[in-house]
């Protein structure tokens, strides 16, 4: 029998619409499934003898829940959970672990993000999917579950780790460099919108000019949420375009009377799906948005919910979405203006800072340098040894200004990071144009460029 558990710690690939109320079981559930399903069944509906057996006809995103599972599966989204700590998605191997929470116990077990679950309960994961992983994670509070893991290094280990409730900060946020505010949002949780717009608050009060708006590794959530987000982004009066089994159109956005300004950045990358999807293409589409990053997952349909009289649920899909120009979603995804190899925050907040240098002149990058890496400026003339330090800055892209060491010796001045760079990490040198010759003649143009630390 198969039978879906709550994604309880997956990428949730849910847009939610609202709840309709049904008195008969199975006779009903093929009713609903006649009348509203949008995409292919796969066998003869009426010859099916369980629910169960309607669902193995249907899409991965069509869904049966008890009572129980479909509370599990609502506190998923509004990040309130029971469980280990993981954020999941399928692979050929087995469960490929996307991300780490910081406060659940495979945090504090050693899980990393690139792990790969072999097994559950001994149980081989390689043909289960994430929902059916996920029925033999989740369970009591306290209760235990057994894994087997592959490692990023190829090796194998096992692992026993005690299930724990806690709550997941859905929204966070700080101040980057140049007035940069920065929201990260992990999931179109029921108020989401309403933190979002508590958080831009915040951070225009503390000195906010522009902003970049996260939604890489967010699964999605509820539809209306998605709708209040949009509504925040200059000049975005459509949410998405729906195509329902029986009718289509356009669907507006919901503005909430708080509005990012132009240029905002949104970063998607192939883990941000559905409700972060729809966000996506209809930003693109009303060019209400940069977007930064890769393609995204591609699902691009819409579910809703039913209550049957037994208080189980019937999760299914009952359209699909577009930009609201039309930009398909389904099995393609969302591709952003700036593609990005590496994390799209990097370049998003390189830009941010760079769209303010206006008498500066680039230099080429430096790729690849070691952590331990001195940089020296040469200038066409010997250079006076007075002048402000805080005119020449390195800063941490995705973060905050470094503290640096200063020496002029003739026509070249060495700037020294007094601690070592961070592997991976992206970086801007900005010198100011305030440095002088001997002379007293002031640079024409300052200048900078990007690092990158291999």
């Amino acid at each position: 029998m198969k039978r879906f558990a709550p994604m309880l710690f997956a990428i949730i690939l849910t847009l939610s619409l609202p709840f309709h109320t049904y008195a008969a079981i199975l006779d009903d559930v093929k009713a609903i499934v006649k009348s509203d399903y949008v995409g292919d069944i796969n066998g003869d509906l009426d010859s099916a003898k369980s629910i169960e057996e309607v669902i193995d006809m249907l899409d991965p995103y069509s869904d049966y829940f008890s009572k129980e599972e479909y509370e599990a599966f609502t506190n998923a989204i509004d990040m309130e959970t029971v469980g280990i700590g993981i954020v999941i998605e399928k692979h050929e191997k087995g469960i490929l672990i996307v991300d780490v929470i910081n406060n659940g116990s495979a945090h504090s077990s050693g899980f990393e993000p690139g792990d790969i679950i072999t097994k559950v309960n001994g149980q081989p994961t390689v043909e289960m999917s994430v929902e059916e992983a996920q029925t033999l994670i989740v369970g009591e509070e306290n209760s235990i579950v057994e894994f087997e893991l592959l490692k990023t290094n190829g090796q194998k280990v096992n692992e026993i780790i005690k299930r724990r409730s806690f709550s997941l900060l859905n929204v966070n946020a700080k101040l980057l460099y140049g007035n940069v505010g920065y929201i990260s949002i992990n999931s179109f949780s029921e108020n989401a919108a309403e933190e979002v717009a508590r958080t831009y608050s915040s951070l225009l009060e503390q000195g906010a000019t522009s902003f970049i708006v996260d939604l890489q590794n967010n699964g999605g959530g509820y539809v209306v949420t998605a709708e209040k987000l949009i509504g925040m982004f200059p000049g975005a009066t459509y949410a998405y375009k729906i195509q329902l089994a029986t009718k289509s159109g356009l669907v507006r956005a919901n503005q909430q009377g708080v509005e990012f300004p132009t240029k905002t950045r949104l970063l998607v990358n192939r883990y941000s799906a559905s409700a972060s999807e729809m966000t996506a293409a209809a930003l693109l589409d009303q060019h209400s948005a940069i977007l930064y990053g890769e393609s995204t997952y591609g699902k691009g349909t819409m579910q809703t919910f039913y209550e049957l009289a037994d208080e189980s649920i019937l999760k299914l899909t009952v359209g699909e979405f577009f930009g609201p120009s039309g930009t398909v979603v389904k099995d393609v995804g969302v591709a952003p203006n700036i593609i990005t190899a590496t994390n799209p925050l990097y370049q998003a907040h390189y830009d941010s800072i760079v769209e303010n240098l206006q008498n500066y002149k680039e230099l080429k990058s430096l790729l690849g340098v070691p952590t331990t890496k001195t940089f020296q400026v040469n200038f066409n003339k010997e250079i006076s040894d007075i002048f402000a330090h805080s005119s020449v800055k390195l800063v941490q892209l995705g973060g905050s200004e470094v503290d640096v060491s200063l020496k002029v010796s003739g026509k070249q001045l060495t700037v020294t990071p007094t601690a070592p760079l961070g592997k991976g990490k992206e970086y801007i040198l900005i010198v100011e144009p305030t440095i002088k010759d001997l002379n007293g003649r002031q640079m024409n143009k300052g200048i900078y460029l990007k690092v990158t630390v291999q």
